[in-house]
């Protein structure tokens, strides 16, 4: 077991290394995005272009022909920097499972069990996820996002908050502990990638008014109204993810406690995640709290699940008290 529990820290301190030359090779093709002559993409020009494309296509292929519209110039493949970028995150990746599933056979159970644990497959998951969602949608432009919040999430548990492998409180022995954090993980993972995409449709949209006359990588990222779409939907699915949490958290409550719900600090905190992104949600879909006003909300919920994590695990007791410090 304690070479199993050296061989994890060896993987995880070589996936920060490997995720550091990552955000380094994104940021340095954000770099060279910015001193590139992409030609900004208005609002206007990107309606004109749609209106365009549409006469001559007709009604065939509009989500399509809006989606190209509303794209700015990239370069094809992303540039040189990017392809290095993405390709060491996936080996970072490789490694940092490595380094999760290690962790668990040693402990002979799920890696996420203290705030150690939970931090390592979080990150873990959180980076699988993003790679995961390029089937999907090209986002390699919050590269330097995820694998700098990556990074710094895995120094953080790593030095500050690192136990060894104990065994799990009676409370804990339950299969409830695989499908409650293992989907609250899911759920963080989206909101993550959800909140990158509001700060940059933010950032996008100060460029679009001209209101910022930097960072001209921005030029080369999709329309503000694009970017609210996706993180929209990306965080529809982590809403969906802790919907399912708040309530397998219930039924583990009823099982390990004799009550569904009894107003703990950390299930208090689970309600307020949940709360203020189905106002994102609600605010949205009627129409009333579109643009900047929904990005800072998508942003202000992330910061309710950062905060879950961290304050109420680390200063506030109660019975979800397993930080393991």
């Amino acid at each position: 077991m304690e070479n199993l529990v050296a061989y994890s820290l060896v993987a995880v301190y070589s996936a920060m290394g490997v995720y550091t030359v990552a955000f380094i090779l994104f940021t340095l093709d954000l770099a060279k995005r910015s001193a590139g002559r992409a030609e900004p993409v208005t609002q206007a020009r990107a309606s004109a272009t749609a209106a365009t494309v549409l006469s001559s296509a007709g009604r065939a292929g509009t989500t399509a022909v809006l989606d190209r519209a509303d794209a700015a110039p990239q370069t094809p493949g992303g540039t040189r920097y990017q392809r290095a970028a993405f390709a060491l995150a996936i080996l970072g990746f490789a490694l940092h499972m490595a380094a999760v599933l290690t962790r668990g056979i040693a402990a002979e159970r799920v890696p996420w069990a203290n705030m150690f644990e939970f931090g390592l497959t979080a990150t873990a998951v959180g980076m699988g996820t993003f790679l995961f969602v390029q089937l999907w949608k090209d986002l390699r432009f919050l590269g330097a996002y995820i694998t700098g919040f990556s990074l710094l999430a895995l120094g953080i548990v790593t030095v500050n908050f690192y136990v060894d492998v104990v065994p799990l409180p009676p409370a804990l022995q339950s299969a409830w502990l695989v499908i409650h954090v293992l989907v609250a993980v899911l759920a963080t993972a989206f909101f993550a990638i959800g909140a990158g995409l509001s700060i940059m449709q933010l950032l996008r949209a100060r460029r679009e008014a001209r209101q910022s006359a930097g960072l001209r990588f921005l030029d080369t990222l999709p329309a503000a109204s694009v970017l609210e779409s996706l993180a929209y939907r990306v965080t529809v699915i982590g809403f969906v993810f802790w919907t399912f949490t708040l309530i397998a958290g219930a039924i583990w409550a009823e099982r390990a406690w004799g009550r569904y719900w009894g107003w703990d600090t950390k299930e208090v905190w689970t309600f307020i995640i949940w709360t203020l992104f189905a106002g994102y949600i609600h605010a949205r879909a009627t129409r009333g709290w579109r643009g900047n006003r929904s990005a800072w909300l998508a942003i202000v919920g992330f910061g309710s699940v950062i905060f879950n994590y961290t304050i109420v695990n680390l200063y506030f007791t109660g019975l979800h008290s397993y930080s393991g410090l």
